[in-house]
């Protein structure tokens, strides 16, 4: 039996995330106390109280959900006496869960993450102007009939600007493009034609993990060099690899490449679950990313720790 931790990523934020935990638990207020300073934002009372329409925003949500889960690492090992280097076999995040990982794996300071993502948050947002890219799920179709589908609908455009890509590999028939708005719609029709249940367009404010956002690569770039970045305490299972890497130069290299690179989030499980990880629990806001782990990984079982009734199971729990 082994385990691997893995954080969440945009659009788990909720407003309320991580009040019961600080209410419960002095590392968790400690963590958003920290957190707040370094970006000299009262970050912790806008995800306490909202308003949602600025918790969601791009800048505000990614420091925000690695707060929360950074908050849990520190809460699990105050009162379960966690201890990653030794409990868990691999470490993962989802597209900014990836920055959280590495944190809560003692890669990257607390204060350098939460400024990384505040700076990441707004260069995305940057990228591309607002209502010119799009992103959707689709429904129904594997990840390489979907890659070809996004494929087509760029080049039957016949535009400069037109990009559609495979963004979010998520796993159990679930893929997410992402590209120039009239190119993913036209991707969606596609898609439809296909076999795929559904082509859902997703509210969001860019059109993350495709090449319009190679200007916010360029900015990382800048922004990881700056800072220092040590081996983590257990592997991280790179997004864009789907394996694992441990060397600092190679962690800065996968994380720009991740800002325009596809979250190849079903392979990383399925690579976890096949190196002998049973339990994946998921530290932070939410629940998606253990509710997906059933339908990746038949030999996995996915656990959600977000509140303090998780924490109180997670001790109860016999782990090696």
């Amino acid at each position: 039996m082994a385990n691997a931790f893995v954080f969440p990523g945009q659009g788990s934020q909720a407003v309320g995330m991580g009040k019961a935990l600080a209410e419960t638990f002095e590392p968790a207020r400690r963590v958003f106390a920290e957190v707040d300073e370094a970006l000299s934002q009262k970050l912790s009372r806008l995800m306490f109280e909202g308003p949602e329409a600025e918790l969601t925003l791009t800048a505000n949500a990614q420091p925000a959900l690695m707060a929360v889960s950074i908050a849990v690492v520190r809460v699990l090992q105050a009162e379960a006496g966690l201890d990653l280097a030794r409990e868990a076999k691999f470490v993962a995040g989802h597209s900014l869960g990836e920055y959280s990982a590495l944190a809560a794996a003692g890669s990257i300071s607390l204060a350098d993450t939460a400024r990384l993502l505040r700076q990441r948050g707004e260069a995305m947002q940057a990228a591309v102007p607002v209502g010119e890219g799009a992103m959707a799920a689709i429904l129904g179709l594997e990840f390489g009939p979907v890659a070809a589908v996004a494929s087509e609908a760029a080049r039957q455009l016949h535009l400069d600007a037109a990009v559609c890509q495979a963004a979010n590999d998520n796993g159990g028939g679930q893929v997410v493009i992402s590209g120039s708005k009239a190119a993913v719609e036209k991707a969606m029709e596609l898609a439809k034609l296909a076999g795929a249940k559904r082509a859902i367009l997703l509210s969001v404010s860019a059109p993350f993990h495709c090449a319009l956002m190679y200007p916010a690569a360029e900015v990382m770039s800048i922004a990881l060099a700056r800072i220092d970045i040590k081996p983590p305490c257990v592997p991280l299972v790179a997004n864009v690899l789907a394996a694992p890497i441990i060397d600092p130069a190679d962690i800065r290299r996968r994380l720009v490449e991740q800002v325009t690179g596809t979250v190849r989030w079903r392979e990383s499980i399925a690579f976890m679950a096949g190196a002998g990880v049973t339990n994946i629990y998921e530290l932070g806001a939410g629940k998606v990313l253990s509710g997906l782990v059933k339908r990746i990984a038949d030999t996995a079982t996915g656990h959600a720790i977000g509140a303090p009734v998780d924490v109180e199971a997670f001790k109860s729990r016999a782990r090696p």
